[in-house]
This record gives C-alpha cells, structure tokens and sequence, in this order.
C-alpha cells in the first residue's frame, strides 16, 4: 500500500465497503459520542467520516487528535445504515472504522477555526491565510478561480490565439498608475518599473507579425485599495489582434466572456444582447461609466421643466453656464415615507438632500395629484410635462439632483441604484454586460492641464485632423466591458501611426523628444511597417469576483494584501538590509 493513502477523502462509495484502506488528511472534527469517536477528516478533494470504538488498538491514540492534526488512518471501509447516510457528501454513505494511526503533523492551538463559517478580523484571516485557505468557501473560490484560468485558456487556444510571455522588468510607461521601481545595481542611479500590463510589449508582439495574442498577465500598480481593486497586484487576460476593428474584437471577446459565465455561474441567467452606449451616455443615464443594467431605471435630463420656474434653488442654478436638472424615475416609488428615505440617503452621500415629486390619487377622487415640495413650487402643468417624460404614473415618484452634471452624477448613480434595490426593480441571478465606447480621448487636470483621460496609446477618432481642434472634443478608439456595476474589461483600437502618436503626446504637455525617451522602442518599431491593431484586458479577479458572489476581491485571491497594501503573513513591505542598500547605491532618508 502507498506510504500515505490508497484513497483522497473524496474517493471512497459503497462499493469499497469491505476493503482496507489508508487515507491521509487533517483532522476537521472530532466528536466524542463516550467510547465511540467520530472524526471528519478532510483532504483537498473532500471529507470522509472516520469511527473508532474502544475495540480498535487505534483508540488510544485517536483520542488524543486536535483540530487541524494531520494524520494517517488505516482502516475498513463500511456502508452506513440508511438513516446515516449523508447525502451533501460523496462519501456520505460510508465510513472507515480506524485500526491505526500516524500522526504526520501536529497542530498548536489555532488562532481561528477551520471548521465553520464563523467571521474572523481580517487581521487574523491574512496573518494566518494558510490556515484562511483550509476553509470549505474560501478552498471553493481559489478553485473556481483556477478553473476558470484553465477555461479561458482553452477557450483563448479555440479561438486561434497564441499565449506568448512578456517581460516583468522593464521600463516605467504612463498607465494611469504609479509604478513599482525596482533600483538596478548594475547601473546605479537607474531604476526599472514593474509592469502597469504588458501594453508596449503586446504591441510590439503585433508589429513583430504575431497575429493574435493572449496572456494571463501579472500586473502591478502602486494604487489605492478599494473593495474591488488590489493595492499592488493582479492578473488580466491580456489581448491583442492585427488588423482589426473595434467590432473585430468585441466578436472574439464577447464568446470567451460569455462562455466562462455560462459554464461557472449554473442557475444564473447571461444576457447575450451586449449593448454599445456612449460613455457619455452612460454617464447621463447611469451616473457612471460601468453601469448596473440589471437596474432598468434610466435618468434623464429635465431643465426645461425648472427653467424660469417657482422653485427658486434650480431656476437660478440653471442661470449658470454648463448646468441641468436630472430626473431619476422611481417607478412604484410614490409615497412620502420612501422619499424622504431618498432624502435622507442623498444627504448620507454628502449632499443637501434631493428633490421629489410623487405621484397619487387625488384626495378629491377626480384623478391623479402631483405631491411634494416641489409639486407646489412648480405647478400641475410642469409636473404633468415631467410625469409624461418619464414616463410615471400614480404610485411613482422621481427624484431632482441639480448642478454641473461632474459634481453629481456619481451620487445621482448611487442613488439610482439605491432606489433600484429598495423598489425590488434590480433583476438577481443574472450578469447583464455592456460596451462602454466613445471614451474621450483627453480631460482637464484640477490644474488645468490636458492629459491622458484614459489610455494614451488608443487611437483618436477622426485620425491627426480630430488632433488639430480642441483636445476636450476628441473621441478615442476606446471601450470598457460593464458587468452587473464593475468594470471587468478595458481596451482600445492602438494608435500605430508615429504622427499622430507624436501630435496626440504633445497635446498631453509629452514633446518629442520626452516620447522618444520614454517609449523609444514603440516609436521605432511603427517606423518600420506597423500593422493597424488593437486589444483589451480583462480582470480576472474580478470575474472571479462575480462569479464568487463575493463582495471583496481579497477573497478570491490567494494572498492578497491588506487595506494598508501590507502582506501580514510574510511581514511585506520589510526593512532592506544596509548590505543590500550598499550594493544598490542606496540611502534611505529618514522622514521628517
């Protein structure tokens, strides 16, 4: 027999029952049922019930076991009675009376269970994530996430793509983020970068002739936190492709995505209508660029309505240049109590609160009245022109935010789909995607400056001619993929053409001679016969996320940092040794 098992703990059925076996595993519980023990235990690939008497010569020794000990069992397969059986298991209708036991590794006292679904201080769970890892939801999400790993892979391979690997030193490049440097001891002074993603290098991979690339790409960017987003690292299905369009791509996405949702979210419906809607209105009808379309409310503008009106507040604010009035409709939502719930969450978000009119039957019993402050502010003739806008009738209501659409269209989009949950109008079970597209290509710093909006390899719609006018009015060959409120995919047609690269960086404050430095091998490489080319990447946490049902993205990564981007099972960030410090050329600088 093998040193350690002739079966997992998930390989053994009736009709094993008779047959000397050995497993090996963690101990998952014991339970002591006087002079019969009861001991789960469990390997990677599941859980089988061990039963030891006072008859067996193992007892003795099986008494002693703890949570968490790993141990091997010899033993003898027996069916359980049919009352014992225990469907949720693959083993459940068997179990192994023990007759021996090593003890291959003892345990201390855990600092946090395994058994169970008890929550524990973050803290503790990634102090001790190995012991985090053990537990059955936890062990199910990396398994999931490496499943799905393999499924793109293979549907990557399917569709006539080819996996190449590209540098993880290389030099810093304009993301969006702030690099990790890595100080080289070779040419003290200088330092790499670890890469933002493999942009530059994909690129290249299409001018050196490849014409179809993929890459589970690790990525590192030196970023703020967020439930959603990793502080220093993640991995993305990296893309690229010559001699496409923006709709050439979205054909080779769209199965790759769709098919791995299809085949790991069983019971959950994936909409097959991708919808493409101008990041522009994405941001009027959502009040975000990755919207939740399992929400149907749309927001509209309504100025007109307010325009010279009795409601003072929004009459005078539309006096001024660039602002509007937007309605959120909330159809079932027409009762005074619910909007002054909306109220009250508006003000939570850090504004004044919201205006609101709802609709109801009228108290005279003739038809339908308008309610509310603004209501009377207003008058029946405008609200009746607001109601048949949006398309509301008794039992509705809509909510008012005014101003510079950038100072609240995130809130508003907070609110739309705070407004959705509350009325039950969000659809569950399903994941809803959608193309955002038309991404400007640049945008206004808080010091006034034009830079980069998004990616500033994408190429500008309308070619170098669009580059002459006002930047803020040009459009990029740029689109995200939405789903179900995050962003899981972000990609772009490629700027290829050494020109309008050149005149699309100098508009950006980028002279010639600071592209050449920073992206000098892109520069000459289109010098040379560069395809028309484009890509995207895809998160594959976040996917992994989504099809988790998980809130946080550090439960589907295997050793994620913490909020403060430290890694408290292996003590990262450390302090470097002065050896260290001497052979880079380095000196650290105390704060002040």
């Amino acid at each position: 027999m093998h040193a350690y098992r002739s079966h997992t703990c998930a390989g053994l059925n009736r009709a094993n029952v008779g047959q000397d076996v050995r497993l090996s595993g963690w101990v998952h519980r014991v339970r002591d049922h006087g002079g019969v023990l009861f001991l789960d235990l469990r390997d990677h690939y599941g859980i089988t019930q061990v039963i030891c008497d006072s008859d067996s010569p193992a007892f003795a020794e099986l008494e002693k076991l703890r949570a968490e000990w790993v141990v091997c069992i010899d033993g003898r397969v027996k069916g359980r009675d049919a009352a014992l059986v225990n469907p949720k298991l693959p083993t459940g209708e068997i179990e192994v009376y023990a007759t021996g036991m090593t003890v291959l590794g003892a345990a201390d006292e855990l600092p946090m269970p395994v058994f169970g679904d008890v929550d524990y201080p973050e803290e503790t769970r990634l102090t001790y994530r190995f012991l985090d890892l053990r537990r059955e939801k936890l062990h199910a999400n990396m398994m999931l996430r490496s499943n799905v790993v393999r499924s793109i892979r293979n549907r990557m391979w399917a569709q006539g793509f080819n996996e190449f690997q590209t540098p993880i030193i290389t030099a810093s490049s304009p993301e969006g983020a702030r690099d990790f440097l890595v100080p080289s001891r070779l040419h003290p002074g200088k330092f790499y970068a670890l890469p933002q993603a493999p942009q530059q290098f994909k690129q290249l991979i299409m001018v050196a002739g490849f014409d179809r690339y993929f890459q589970i790409a690790p990525c590192f960017r030196d970023e703020d936190p967020r439930a959603d987003r990793s502080p220093t690292d993640f991995y993305q299905l990296d893309i690229e492709m010559s001699f496409v369009k923006q709709e050439d791509v979205f054909a080779a996405v769209q199965p790759v995505v769709q098919g791995i949702f299809e085949e790991f979210a069983p019971g959950k419906k994936v909409y097959a209508d991708w919808p493409l809607i101008a990041y522009r209105d994405s941001l009027l009808w959502y009040g975000s660029d990755k919207p939740d379309l399992r929400n149907p409310i749309r927001m509209q503008i309504v100025s007109d309505h307010f325009r010279d009106s009795g409601f003072a507040i929004f009459a005078k604010l539309l006096e001024n240049a660039g602002t509007e009035v937007r309605a959120i409709p909330a159809p079932g939502g027409g009762s005074r109590k619910f909007c002054d719930r909306m109220n009250a969450f508006a003000q939570k978000e850090g504004l004044p609160g919201m205006g609101y009119i709802f609709w109801r039957k009228a108290e005279d019993g003739s038809g339908m009245e308008a309610a509310g402050p603004l209501a009377k502010n207003i008058g029946p003739e405008r609200t009746e022109a607001i109601r048949l806008q949006l398309d509301l009738g008794e039992g509705d209501a809509a909510f008012f935010l005014g101003g510079k659409p950038e100072n609240f269209e995130a809130v508003a989009g907070r609110a739309r789909n705070e407004i959705g949950r509350e009325l039950g109008l969000t659809e569950q079970d399903c994941f809803k995607f959608a193309w955002i597209v038309d991404f400007p290509m640049y945008e206004k710093t808080d010091e006034g400056k034009i830079d980069f909006s998004h990616n500033p390899f994408s190429m500008p719609q309308g070619g170098l001619e669009a580059l002459q006018g006002d930047p803020l009015n040009v459009y990029a060959y740029q689109y995200d993929l939405a789903c179900n409120g995050y962003e899981l995919i972000s990609g772009g047609i490629r700027n290829h053409k050494p020109e309008i690269m050149f005149k699309a960086f100098e508009l950006a404050g980028y002279p010639a001679l600071e592209v050449e430095k920073r992206f000098g091998g892109m520069v000459k490489a289109f010098k040379y016969g560069a395809p028309p080319h484009g890509g995207c990447a895809a998160g594959i946490d976040r996917i992994v996320m989504l099809l988790a049902d998980e809130a946080n993205i550090r439960e589907v990564i295997m050793f994620p940092m913490n909020q403060r981007a430290e890694d408290l099972l292996m003590g990262a960030p450390s302090e470097p040794l002065n050896a260290q410090l001497r052979e880079l050329n380095l000196r650290v600088v105390p704060k002040e």
